[in-house]
């Protein structure tokens, strides 16, 4: 995966967040992608520590276990997507329970879930197409906001040319 460009000619990481109730999870995901990838890991077994983070920084993409004491997992990526909707959101599961996962796509806008126990290279591959998807929505936002700029522009010249010749 490439690093994205914070725009001072510093490379930064994507950002993967995870949660999960067990500690062992957490663990185990975060070794994987540490030795595997490029990705920073931050991991959290509270959600609520989880959205307070998310409060003070951005994260490219959230997995989140559905089953947690505190806070399920769809509440969870919810409350993520009001927060920080560019970022993707995948749902871990330890239940092949496929009409929450598909509720939890229509309600939060999941990019995926990804059933407990996971393939780690199939976890690798959708996080590295999460990632893209997130890469190229933030991409296709700053080309709208170009074109919405040029298009006001372009009324203010219109503007001033009528005031010319009327």
């Amino acid at each position: 995966m490439t690093e994205s460009s914070t725009g001072n000619g510093q490379e930064t990481r994507e950002v993967v967040l995870v949660v999960d109730d067990e500690e062992m999870v957490l663990t185990s995901i975060n070794s994987f992608l540490t030795l595997e990838t490029d990705y920073e890991v931050v991991t959290f077994t509270d959600p609520q520590q989880a959205l307070d983070y998310l409060g003070d920084h951005e994260a490219d993409l959230v997995i989140s276990d559905f089953f947690m004491p505190q806070m399920d997992g769809i509440t969870f990526l919810g409350k993520v997507r009001d927060l920080r909707p560019e970022t993707t959101r995948i749902l871990l599961t330890g239940y092949s329970d496929k009409e929450n996962a598909i509720k939890a796509i229509n309600e939060v806008g999941l990019f995926q879930y990804i059933e407990k126990p996971w393939d780690n290279d199939h976890l690798r591959i959708v996080l590295r197409n999460g990632l893209e998807k997130q890469k190229l929505t933030r991409t296709l936002q700053q080309k709208v906001e170009e074109i919405n700029r040029a298009y006001s522009d372009l009324q203010g010249i219109q503007q001033e040319i009528l005031k010319t010749f009327a």
